[in-house]
């Protein structure tokens, strides 16, 4: 598992200053099912924006 995982969405709720990502858990899905060929066809769905 990943020790630190970067963020540079700095409006997200799991956003830390030094990108860093502090959710408990992250869920990446795909937009092409459960397969993905490059970066641009996942997204992040741990995303919450902050308030």
């Amino acid at each position: 598992m990943a020790k630190d995982v970067m963020c540079e969405v700095n409006n997200c709720k799991y956003w830390k200053e030094g990108n860093r990502c502090i959710a408990e858990n992250i869920y990446i899905v795909s937009h092409n099912g459960k397969q993905a060929n490059d970066v641009k066809e996942t997204d992040c769905q741990t995303f919450e924006p902050t308030v």
